[in-house]
């Protein structure tokens, strides 16, 4: 019989014998908003479930993962100036994902692992997983595909200004889903903090313990930021490979780790 991971596909008889110490739950939450005029509107959902499928054949067959449904639409509203962008109310996503987590729990799963493709979410993300260790006395971990990457596969500027449509995201996408980006429209845009920081000391939109609050726009009118024309698809396979990699590290992390007492 073929090994079964993903949540729905789960009888409901076979959620009897679980152990708790040991069975782990995934929650991939993104987002659907621009990404500057070369990208879908789904990249980040995409992204996140690329490496899922990427990772399920690679989970050792003694480690019970399940993962849950991918939470598609999340928190935007720094993106809705740009039509096609939909989100949520952050009061709404911390509703239901603590629900979701309770749910979980229900089920017999005390672990969870809360898999995060869009930097919009991280602050919901954060008050859902201390809501379900308070109120479940669930280990939750925050994460992301945010592991190591082979090193030069990026500029240092890549990394640390390519925070939205740029080569990293454009090169997944082209591993992905070669078939919705349009290279053609794909150049370098340059993030307004990137020029910023001869002048500001501190301030910076991300990165920053004293960051100020943005809209896409103003890092780059076009809504992206980063050197999309330098994306590949096999600069893509290798960030996605590492990220993979580490990932199921991290699980190996989680399935040994106690549960709080």
């Amino acid at each position: 019989m073929t090994r079964k991971i993903w949540w729905m596909e789960f009888a409901a008889r076979e959620f009897d014998r679980i152990d708790p110490m040991k069975a782990i739950a995934i929650l991939p939450i993104a987002a659907v908003e621009q990404h500057g005029p070369h990208l879908p509107v789904g990249v980040d959902t995409y992204i996140n479930q690329g490496m899922l499928e990427m990772l399920v054949p690679r989970i050792p067959e003694a480690m019970d993962v399940r993962i849950l449904p991918v939470q598609a639409v999340g928190k935007s509203n720094e993106h809705i100036w740009a039509r096609g962008t939909i989100s949520h109310v952050a009061t709404n996503l911390i509703d239901a994902w603590t629900q979701i987590g309770l749910e979980v729990a229900r089920a017999g799963l005390k672990k969870l692992v809360i898999v995060n493709s869009h930097g919009g979410n991280e602050d919901v993300m954060s008050i859902v997983a201390r809501e379900l260790r308070v109120r479940a006395g669930m280990l939750v971990v925050r994460s992301g595909w945010r592991f190591p990457q082979p090193e030069g596969l990026l500029s240092d500027t890549e990394r640390r200004h390519g925070i939205h449509g740029g080569d990293a995201e454009t090169s997944l996408m082209l591993h992905f889903r070669p078939d919705l980006v349009e290279m053609e429209r794909a150049v370098d845009f340059v993030a307004v903090h990137a020029r910023d920081e001869a002048e500001y000391k501190y301030l910076r939109p991300t990165g920053s313990n004293h960051a100020y609050a943005w809209v896409a726009s103003d890092v780059n009118p076009a809504g992206a930021a980063g050197n999309a024309s330098l994306a590949t698809a096999e600069k893509g396979r290798l960030l996605a490979e590492s990220q993979v990699r580490g990932m199921l590290e991290l699980l190996e992390e989680v399935e040994r780790f106690p549960l709080p007492q």
